[in-house]
């Protein structure tokens, strides 16, 4: 019986995808890039070939190049809302759905929603029109994918809050980067082209220094190669197997070491686009009754990180953590695992065991590669 409830299941899946809309994401290494500017043109070409092509949100950021654009595109109206006093408006999703374009233009991905919305974010509203059947056409910068949030900060030492879990980003049909050299998109900003004159300044003093965004344009290089790499790997066919990664990401209680481990290994894993896992060995020091708070705080809003990264979580009691590991190993059949670096609790731990050795052992008889993130 379950593995009819498994073929049923499995056939509905199919349904539910080939009823959902096609998405379509233009990646930039930056503000003032043009993805704005490339939907709205799309938008005409779609318009021109007789394609039901509507406006759902568009932040033209007073760009008189990229305004004019709007001219001749249908909008849909956005809906408005009152918050502390002020009148503010977000895109209207239950009328995109209401509407049934073909295709519906939404900026802004990584936008967080006013307060009092039914979703918080708008990669949330996004999911819920392609659901429904509507084929989607958004933007985001480099900078807003979640694994990359720290790499982002070495650069820039700048935090962006506003973030998309890299599993949107893999649910995208088409990831399109919008590439500018440094010396353009810098051109841009002087001729006034990105932000208000009085902004251009401390702009090109802070985010938009030259090598700034020349690592900021790598990564979005990067991450839209690895976007293809995953579409051939998944849709054309190899004639050699290629062998199938598991990763398993071993973390502590340890918020910022634990946040490294899980953003690091969620990147490997796209690139191979494999399973991967997170493990937490909960040990006697740190039961449910002796651990303190803020580790416990840290520990959910990590597994929480990892969830949305797309990990499967596994927390398992046990005095020995490298036994623990172990254990996970063959039950998961792991290829690779990921662990902090040396001077982190976890390995201390893991060095302090007289189970390291068989854990080693272990590794080289199951070529499991042991992968320490810096």
């Amino acid at each position: 019986m379950p593995d009819k409830e498994q073929t049923v299941q499995h056939f509905l899946d199919l349904i539910k995808k080939s009823r959902r809309g096609k998405f379509k994401i233009y990646i930039g290494m930056s503000a003032g890039v043009g993805k704005t500017y490339r939907m709205l043109q799309e938008a005409h070409a779609l318009l021109r070939n007789g394609i039901d092509v509507k406006i759902g949100y568009i932040e033209t950021h007073n760009r008189k190049e990229t305004h004019a654009l709007l001219e001749g595109l249908p909008v849909i109206p956005r809906r408005t809302l009152f918050y502390k006093g002020k009148e503010l408006d977000e895109l209207d999703v239950q009328a995109v759905i209401n509407l049934r374009p073909e295709v519906v233009i939404i900026d802004e991905l990584a936008h967080t929603n006013i307060e009092g919305s039914k979703n918080e974010k708008r990669w949330q509203d996004v999911i819920e029109i392609l659901d429904a059947g509507i084929n989607v056409i958004s933007a985001v910068n480099i900078q807003h994918i979640e694994s990359l949030n720290e790499e982002v900060k070495d650069i820039t030492g700048v935090e962006v809050k506003e973030r998309i879990p890299d599993s949107v980003l893999a649910q995208a049909d088409e990831v399109v980067n919008i590439d500018l050299t440094a010396d353009e998109l810098i051109t841009r900003l002087k001729e006034g082209k990105i932000y208000d004159t009085a902004k251009i300044e401390t702009a090109l003093k802070n985010f938009f220094r030259s090598e700034h965004i020349l690592q900021l344009r790598e990564l979005a290089l990067k991450e839209v190669a690895s976007q293809v790499e995953r579409k051939v790997e998944t849709e054309v066919t190899r004639t050699n197997a290629v062998k199938h990664e598991r990763f398993l990401a071993c973390i502590s209680s340890n918020e910022h070491t634990a946040k490294t481990v899980i953003r690091k290994t969620a990147r490997l894993a796209n690139y191979y686009n494999s399973s991967w896992y997170v493990l937490y060995v909960q040990t006697p020091d740190e039961s449910s009754t002796k651990i303190p708070l803020d580790k416990q705080r840290h520990l959910i809003n990590n597994f929480k990180l990892a969830t949305e990264l797309g990990a499967e979580i596994i927390k398992v009691e046990n005095s020995n953590i490298a036994k623990a590991i172990i254990e996970q190993c063959d039950e998961r059949k792991i290829t690779t695992i990921c662990i902090g670096k040396p001077h982190l609790n976890l390995f201390r731990l893991i060095l302090a065991t007289s189970i390291f050795n068989e854990l080693l052992k272990k590794l080289s008889e199951s070529n499991i590669d042991l992968v320490i993130l810096s």
